[in-house]
């Protein structure tokens, strides 16, 4: 079964994702940090893998470097793996697949593979990017993550289940003990992404908490869910007070 993360960065909504059982880790992005009015990023990011620690040992989290020069990159990223040792709890390190000038990061994922630390490369939109990847991880017992970004693909008008299908043929030519590398459909829009994300080969996908709170909806009674529909409506209607002079 394909596994679930939840993506974002509200302290409470992770708290909260946590005790769901389907979640089986965290993940978030300077974005949605900044949307949860993060301020002080390494307080936040240590708060919440100390709690993670004590609530779902077992389970990891993603956090992503924010600098965009390849030194600063990696003194950033070797910084958030330490914190994972300091908590004892499994933290991957987002390293964008290139910066904002375009200049590929592969040499630093490389090198951060080869140093241990485990990689979750995010923005990846394209087979080509996931082949120079797999190229650049040469260590085989440190688990690495690929964040392939299918709904922002799907926005393209591309079908996001044949090209991320695409995406992960590049790992087919990869030995077998590389088993510790895992794709993850990224920028999910519905959760009827999660049949797609399975169906393309992923192995796990990011979910919005309210996403992850509508996985209770699956194989619900489409006649009551028309009443409880038509009951919301009408519960509405009634509150606002709206009229139609019919006279």
């Amino acid at each position: 079964m394909i596994e679930v993360y939840a993506d974002g960065a509200d302290f409470e909504g992770i708290l909260k994702a946590a005790e769901n059982p389907r979640v089986t880790g965290f993940t978030t992005n300077p974005t949605l940090m900044k949307q949860a009015g993060i301020t002080n990023y390494e307080n936040f990011a240590r708060a919440i893998i100390d709690k993670l620690a004590f609530l779902r040992p077992g389970t990891n989290i993603s956090l992503e470097v924010f600098a965009d020069e390849t030194n600063e990159m990696y003194l950033q990223a070797k910084k958030i793996a330490e914190w994972g040792k300091q908590y004892n709890y499994d933290v991957f390190v987002k390293i964008p697949v290139m910066n904002t000038k375009g200049e590929d990061n592969y040499g630093l994922i490389r090198l951060l593979n080869e140093e241990g630390v485990k990689v979750n490369v995010t923005a990846v939109f394209t087979p080509k990017q996931t082949q120079k990847i797999l190229e650049n991880i040469t260590n085989p017992d440190v688990p690495v993550i690929i964040s392939i970004f299918a709904g922002r693909i799907a926005d393209t008008l591309r079908n996001p289940v044949v090209w991320t299908k695409q995406c992960i043929s590049e790992a087919m030519d990869k030995p077998k003990e590389f088993d510790k590398i895992k794709f993850l459909w990224a920028s999910c829009r519905e959760i009827y992404h999660l049949h797609m994300a399975e169906s393309a080969g992923c192995d796990i996908i990011t979910m919005l908490h309210d996403q992850i709170n509508k996985l209770s909806l699956a194989n619900k009674d489409l006649d009551l869910f028309s009443k409880e529909t038509v009951q919301m409506f009408y519960n509405d209607a009634q509150a606002s007070g709206y009229r139609i002079d019919v006279e």
